[in-house]
């Protein structure tokens, strides 16, 4: 087999393949046989059919059809391995020249990663905002730690904002009860919003025993979205009473002694959590500021099904929250016009960024063990909502493996530019990413040296 690549553009290639006919033949015998098991012939046992006799009562046209369609695939992965060609995606195949007992010649055009010339990424410069903690956000804090802590007391009044209630609801359209709208001793707190539309003016000023009814539209079941009225009734008022931020509190919520140590603990992890915060910010800034240096060219293809891939993504959250397109789009302050284009233009950069690191991690020769690949899956899982030993299992059945690794491979490689590169913040301080932990602290270097491992573990082969 003869085979030659001509360059159609920066992502697509096209395989000239010519096939000596001999090369055809176990496809050509494998075409005898299953034909000779599809059709009876008097005098022959079924699959013991002669070839001779299948072209007298089939056709050779037929058997040479099959056996074409069934080389073409193993030909064109040869020509493709042969020529080095680094394929995405399916091919468009054309026959452009067969006849039997002569050579088959076909072309192939398939997309293929662009060839990038990166330049020094080492050092690149990125800037990130300032970690900045406020006294409210403290405070926030704080008083969340005090209502895990607080009691609740039943109280002899109207029901007044940020009480807690229990209450009976039963929804009805045109005089009709919603079965899957019926519901009793629900416990809620006023103000929250996490039930119904205009629940909580309809309960405002109610006592224990009291009802009213409100008009409001349902998220969910067959009425969704219609308008339907709503009874309810409060069962039971109470308020919550929270306890003194004081030195007690701080010994019965906490380690610590006093209040103060408890504040500062808090201030802490605050700190830490918008460490964290910046550090993904500093990856993102690292990234863009890369892809302005190199000239990525995107294959239309995998444009297409990036896109597509998106919008399913979102459609399936949508169904999820109950929410129209068009709600999102008013809720993004969107045109759909303006949702395409920034889609279009996240999905770009996202495959961009995609070529970029695979090319980094070649460079770099970076590749994945057996740990870090169940870690990725182990989060994958969790996402997902399902055990890690289900979600590896869908990745096995449906050969999602590859996709895993070269993610754990993409995101060394973006972990390695970052660490590498020179990002402060707004006020010009250097961030210190090389020993940041996923907690958020700082590992200590010597530490780290002391406990690195003797030998890498294998690499997962994808």
């Amino acid at each position: 087999m003869k085979s030659t690549v001509e360059s159609v553009s920066p992502t697509k290639v096209r395989l000239i393949v010519e096939v000596p006919f001999e090369e055809l033949k176990p496809s050509l015998d494998a075409a005898y046989q299953s034909i000779a098991q599809q059709i009876v012939v008097p005098g022959f046992r079924k699959g013991k059919v002669p070839p001779q006799v299948i072209d007298q009562r089939v056709g050779r046209g037929p058997v040479l059809e099959e056996a074409i369609n069934d080389a073409l695939p193993k030909l064109y992965s040869q020509a493709v391995q042969d020529n080095q060609v680094k394929a995405i995606g399916r091919p468009e195949v054309d026959v452009t020249e067969f006849n039997d007992k002569e050579s088959l010649q076909f072309s192939a055009e398939v997309e293929v990663r662009p060839e990038l010339t990166l330049p020094d990424l080492d050092g690149i410069e990125a800037s990130v905002e300032d970690i900045a903690i406020s006294d409210d956000e403290v405070d926030e804090q704080v008083e969340a730690l005090r209502q895990r802590f607080g009691s609740l007391n039943p109280v002899e009044r109207a029901v007044q904002d940020k009480d807690y209630i229990t209450l009976d609801l039963s929804a009805s359209k045109d005089g009709v009860k919603v079965e899957e709208a019926q519901a009793t001793g629900l416990s809620y707190q006023v103000g929250s919003g996490q039930l119904l539309d205009g629940l909580d003016e309809a309960v405002l000023g109610l006592s224990a025993g009291e009802s009213a009814t409100f008009t409001t539209q349902l998220v969910g079941g067959e009425l969704k979205g219609e308008d339907v009225q709503v009874d309810v009734t409060v069962t039971a008022v109470k308020e919550q009473e929270l306890p003194e931020f004081d030195d007690d509190f701080a010994q019965t919520a906490s380690e610590f002694d006093t209040a103060e140590e408890l504040k500062a603990d808090v201030r802490a992890r605050l700190e830490r959590g918008k460490r964290l915060e910046q550090a993904g910010d500093a990856r993102d800034a690292v990234l863009e500021k890369i892809l302005t240096l190199v000239d990525v060219p995107v294959p239309e293809g995998l444009l297409t099904d990036e896109l597509a891939a998106r919008r399913e993504n979102l459609e399936q959250q949508l169904g999820y929250s109950g929410m129209t397109f068009a709600q999102f789009l008013e809720t993004e302050e969107q045109t759909e016009e303006e949702f395409d284009e920034d889609l279009k233009k996240r999905s770009e950069d996202a495959i961009r960024a995609q070529f970029v690191l695979d090319m980094v991690a070649e460079q770099q020769e970076l590749s994945v063990n057996d740990q870090e690949l169940t870690e990725h899956i182990i989060r994958h899982a969790q996402r997902s909502g399902v055990s890690p030993d289900q979600f590896a299992q869908h990745a096995v059945e449906h050969n999602l493996v590859p996709s895993l690794v070269s993610e754990v491979v993409r995101g060394k490689a973006l972990a390695h530019l970052v660490e590498n590169a020179k990002v402060t913040d707004a006020s010009g301080n250097v961030v210190e990413l090389k020993t940041l932990q996923p907690d958020g602290t700082y590992a200590d270097p010597a530490a780290e040296a002391e406990a690195a491992p003797a030998a890498e573990e294998e690499p997962v082969k994808a």
